[in-house]
């Protein structure tokens, strides 16, 4: 499967923003799908993953209560929203994609935990 990132940008601490994700390539439904975010000098983290059907959810501590995930399998795309964003939360943005047919609903959180990756979407958190 082929995964692609978009929207991100330049926001004022405190406000939102929605990162996009559009896939290709294989069967949408059988993958779960989730956000890891890398910034500047530190290594790539787990933000939130979403089961095949939606029906499971997943967040890091860092931004339970400000992000949430969620999907449309009849557009093939995953979201991230992003509200009450802080200047931490400056990173590139990347989704991930692991088929779970068969498996668990939702992988785990290391990075090595999902097989598909797209290329990034820069979010920048001014304070």
């Amino acid at each position: 499967v082929q995964l692609q990132a978009s929207g991100g940008g330049l926001v004022q601490a405190g406000g939102s923003l929605r990162v996009s994700c559009a896939a290709s390539g294989r069967t949408f439904s059988n993958y779960a799908l989730a956000w890891f975010r890398q910034a500047p000098g530190k290594e790539r983290e787990f933000v939130a993953s979403v089961s095949r059907f939606g029906s499971s959810t997943r967040n890091a501590d860092s931004v339970k209560g400000r992000f949430t995930i969620s999907r449309d399998n009849a557009k093939n795309m995953v979201y991230l929203q992003m509200n009450n964003l802080k200047p931490e939360d400056t990173a590139v943005y990347y989704c991930a994609a692991k088929n779970t047919m068969g498996r668990p609903s939702i992988p785990g959180t290391k990075v090595t935990d999902f097989d598909y990756w797209g290329q990034g979407t820069l979010v920048t958190v001014s304070s």
